[in-house]
């Protein structure tokens, strides 16, 4: 089997594909592991590459849309937080309902002044919804919210640099990252500026990897979950694979849990 996925550098995509790699094996199947690093002439050689090798079906969770090579395979494809086409289910998260939760846990502890800090923002990525989510639940409580995106390719210290501009200029008080790795930059970032965390500013990031969750448990993070994300994944790629008369949906949608610790007041 192929998995392509944009990058293995976010901790919550590199233990999803071992969740995947491992239940391939399980099963009987090796898997190829393409990291596309959001090249779409990249994502391009590695479709042709798997085509060539004669892979079985294909799991990704690239950023690119349109790629041509995708409709042509004939292969079976799921996708991870990704749309692609009517004919390719989408497994994600709860985006939106991720995006609120976190919105109003730092509204109700006192916020009245957010940031919102994202990736690129893409026009068929299902995590467009933690940007709504966010956005409405502050709306609906009169919240303000200003918005920074960085692009796919920003490298920690350009994210830096950003981020100490926004906190030393807008003094947001509550900051929702819509990645755990932003959000511990963040909190390293308003530490240099003698900002204390949770009580000056609160934030709150996204993913919860097992590494995260390990490695830095100050982190309150909206948690995926990445065991039943690569379930589902698995399930319907060999459900396509087999030709089962099971009718599948475009979109599958799991649930999140907000994790409180330490980064959020109590």
């Amino acid at each position: 089997m192929g998995l392509i996925f944009a990058s293995l550098e976010n901790p919550l995509i590199a233990e999803m594909v071992e969740e995947i790699e491992n239940r391939l094996f399980a099963r009987g199947y090796k898997a190829i592991i393409c990291n596309s690093m959001d090249n779409p002439e990249k994502e391009q050689q590695y479709l042709k590459m798997l085509m060539a090798n004669q892979v079985d079906g294909i799991i990704t969770g690239s950023h690119n849309e349109g790629i041509k090579e995708y409709r042509l395979s004939g292969l079976p494809i799921v996708s991870y937080d990704r749309y692609f086409e009517t004919k390719i289910p989408t497994v994600s998260s709860d985006n939106q309902a991720g995006g609120e939760l976190a919105a109003a846990t730092m509204i109700e502890k006192g916020s009245a002044n957010l940031m919102l800090v994202s990736g690129s923002i893409e026009k068929k990525a299902p995590n467009n919804a933690r940007l709504t989510g966010f956005q409405q639940a502050a709306s609906a409580r009169q919240v303000p919210v200003r918005t920074v995106a960085f692009p796919f390719n920003a490298t920690p210290t350009i994210k830096r640099a950003t981020l100490r501009e926004e906190l030393a200029s807008h003094h947001p008080d509550g900051i929702f990252c819509t990645d755990d790795l932003t959000a511990l930059l963040c909190i390293q970032e308003a530490e240099r500026l003698g900002l204390r965390v949770p009580t000056d500013v609160q934030v709150i990031g996204y993913d919860g990897s097992s590494y995260v969750q390990e490695y830095h448990p100050q982190l309150s993070t909206i948690v995926q979950p990445v065991s039943d994300i690569a379930d589902l994944l698995v399930r319907l790629l060999f459900n396509r694979l087999e030709e089962n008369d099971e009718k599948l949906l475009d979109t599958y949608v799991l649930p999140v849990k907000l994790l409180q610790r330490d980064s959020v007041r109590k």
